[in-house]
């Protein structure tokens, strides 16, 4: 029987060792960036507030409160107030400021739209971001994938880019360390969801420069893009582990973006609770992606990779309000004021949940702000990744700190918007303005009549109350950090169409009128 056991435990330990069979707490694990477009803050059946709100109850987002259940949630954490800096603040850890790609991106060398009024907006790096220096009005970089590219990760890119204008090499994200490119191009939108229309908005006629590349298969197929993306992600983490290496997944959704097309999966049960267009179907496109999100998450569970994985999810900017836009609301994003292309909170406070398996205890919530740029260095922190070199100078801070409940002062360091630019629609806190988040306190600089909004967000979470008047001090300042850290980063401003000189520092502002 002793010579029966010792055979035993030989073959236990022969076959534990067996190539390919890693132990998942010592493996690099698997990262998944999950990243939601034009998702408002308050677009989720999962409360990132002290209260559920009536927001809150529109939606049914069950695996977004799945996820939130497994991880820690965010109530505090920022994006840009467009998708483009957003986008390239992930893929380079650099605020918008220094890297200059300040609004959103299209054709090589045009920019989409029309300056502010009596303001000339400077020449931003409108062709985006590129992994190479010969790219005019461009930032380049070492991007994020390329360093977890070259330590051992399989990369994978599936859904939006919008990171480089087109016919510019950083409009492919192959070139921006992604070994495989699932859908993304230069447009930041699809031509429509519905494979019917081949994910193209010529059956309109708004001709092909919106079509989502690279899923013929789907074409004349009654498909929603967002299904068809997920189906591909999950090949491609199939791909991955056949080459036995870690993965880092950008699934990157078009969705919720506009053009506002039905997932018809959803569709017709916010029609029978009575919603109303295009509520019921905005809502139905929140369903798809939070369907996407299950699948995935059902995925790595059914391949036992779910210990050993990372989730992380966010979205790019506030949700396209009903303020923000005009015309028939399909969001509200309240209590937050405003919505996408604002400095008010609802266009740049975003949903966060990070579930990290053996790290990150379940069902926790922190109160702490963070910003965009912060993924950078986070994301490489948790791949175990400290021994890399940039072409670029890193303005993200890790959050690992915060995942581990560790106590931080995190109200000492102040965040920075910058957008001398302008969005389009009107509405509060839009268009060509630079902002500061100390602590509590919120400062709004508008450049074009070069005046200010001040909050205290701990009371006012609205911004229905500007302190400007009532707190010189405080105004004073924030005006003068905010100047410091726009002048340290050469941070470009827009040129007055009246005095045709450039757009007073906000410091200047402050010491004129005292």
């Amino acid at each position: 029987m002793k010579k029966t056991h010792l055979i035993f435990l030989l073959l236990v330990v022969v076959f534990s060792c067996q190539p390919g069979e890693k132990n998942p707490v010592d493996s690099q694990p698997n990262i998944i960036l999950f990243l939601v477009d034009d998702l408002g803050w308050q677009d989720t059946s999962e409360p990132f507030w002290a209260d559920t709100t009536d927001n809150n109850r529109k939606y049914f987002t069950p695996n977004m409160e799945r996820l939130a259940d497994q991880g820690m949630k965010f109530t505090q954490a920022y994006a840009c107030a467009v998708c483009s800096p957003t986008r390239v603040s992930l893929l380079s850890g650099m605020n918008a400021a220094r890297h200059r790609v300040t609004n959103w991106t299209l054709q090589r060398g045009k920019n989409s739209v029309r300056d502010p009024e009596n303001l000339k907006i400077p020449d931003w790096n409108l062709n985006g971001v590129q992994a190479c220096d010969s790219i005019e009005q461009s930032v380049y970089v070492t991007p994020l994938p390329e360093i977890l590219k070259d330590n051992g990760y399989f990369t994978i890119h599936c859904g939006k880019a919008h990171f480089g204008a087109i016919s510019t090499p950083g409009a492919n994200p192959q070139n921006l360390g992604f070994d495989i490119n699932i859908a993304g191009h230069a447009a930041g939108g699809p031509g429509s969801y519905q494979g019917e229309n081949d994910f193209s908005a010529a059956w309109r006629g708004g001709g092909h420069i919106w079509d989502v590349p690279g899923l013929k298969k789907y074409h004349n197929q009654d498909i929603n893009l967002t299904e068809a993306l997920t189906r591909e992600a999950i090949l491609a983490m199939d791909s991955a582990s056949t080459l036995d290496q870690p993965f880092y997944l950008y699934m990157a959704h078009y969705g919720v973006h506009t053009p506002l097309e039905p997932d018809n999966r959803f569709y017709q049960k916010y029609k029978d609770l009575g919603y109303k267009e295009p509520e019921a179907r905005y809502a139905s496109m929140v369903e798809s992606v939070d369907k996407s999100l299950g699948d995935i998450l059902d995925y790595l569970n059914e391949r036992r990779i779910a210990e050993n994985t990372i989730v992380m999810f966010m979205s790019d900017n506030g949700g396209l309000s009903a303020v923000a836009r005009g015309g028939t609301p399909h969001t509200h994003n309240l209590p937050l004021s405003s919505g996408k292309g604002s400095a008010h909170e609802g266009g740049i406070r975003e949903p966060m949940i990070v579930k990290w398996p053996g790290k990150v205890n379940p069902n926790t919530q922190c109160d702490d702000y963070l910003i965009v740029e912060d993924f950078f260095p986070s994301i490489l922190e948790m791949a175990g990744i400290t021994n890399y070199e940039t072409v670029q100078h890193i303005d993200g801070v890790s959050f690992v700190h915060l995942l581990n409940q560790e106590k931080t002062d995190t109200k000492q360091r102040a965040l920075y918007w910058h957008y001398p630019n302008n969005w389009g629609p009107t509405g509060p806190g839009i268009g060509a303005t630079s902002t500061i988040r100390l602590g509590d306190w919120k400062l709004i600089y508008y450049h074009g009549d070069e005046s200010f909004e001040l909050y205290n967000l701990a009371n006012d979470i609205g911004e229905k109350t500007n302190l400007v008047s009532s707190n010189k001090n405080k105004l004073t300042e924030l005006a003068q950090n905010l100047t410091d850290y726009l002048i340290s980063v050469d941070a470009q401003m827009p040129i007055n169409k009246i005095t045709n000189k450039q757009v007073k520092w906000p410091v200047e502002v402050i010491n004129i009128n005292q």
